[in-house]
């Protein structure tokens, strides 16, 4: 739950940043890659980490431009960072312009629940968190790198002078 708008702001900075880091290193042939019927594919994982911006945040009564949920994966990884570039900034630009930290305070109906837009945001923060890490699981298994985001991945530890860790 956030109380203070600039913490918010903060926050998405450096999970947005972190979140273009990992779509920045998907393929196009990685995207409709299956690796078992319980599994999204590193497209559909990283689809919905876009479209749920937009879907959640619209809730709340922004109306920026974005996808709709229901839209199809796009054929190239470029195309999903590129939109989700766009979907994260022009929601941060609504956001700045028309909530204040007294807007945190106002509920909104959410999936059949009333949220505060406090809470409503740091549930959109932690639900990319979420999907970016389910992401990076099937990025490894695609054979793909996976950037560091709270600290070092695998291939970033002889940067550091460091064995991998196993």
């Amino acid at each position: 739950m956030y109380y203070k708008l600039s913490d918010f702001l903060d926050d998405w900075k450096y999970e947005s940043e972190s979140t273009v880091k990992v779509l920045s290193n998907l393929s196009d042939e990685s995207l409709t890659k299956k690796f078992n019927k319980e599994i999204r594919t590193p497209g559909r994982l990283a689809w919905h980490i876009v479209t749920s911006v937009g879907e959640m945040a619209h809730r709340t009564g922004l109306t920026f431009k974005t996808v709709d949920d229901n839209s199809p994966i796009p054929s190239t990884a470029k195309e999903i960072l590129d939109e989700y570039k766009r979907t994260s900034d022009y929601m941060i630009k609504e956001i700045s312009e028309k909530w204040s930290d007294e807007t945190l305070q106002l509920e909104d109906d959410m999936y059949g629940e009333k949220w505060a837009g406090g809470k409503t945001l740091g549930i959109l923060v932690t639900h990319q968190i979420h999907h970016r890490a389910q992401l990076t699981v099937v990025m490894r298994l695609a054979g793909l790198k996976v950037p560091g985001v709270y600290g070092p991945a695998k291939e970033e530890w002889a940067g550091y002078g460091m064995e991998p860790q196993e």
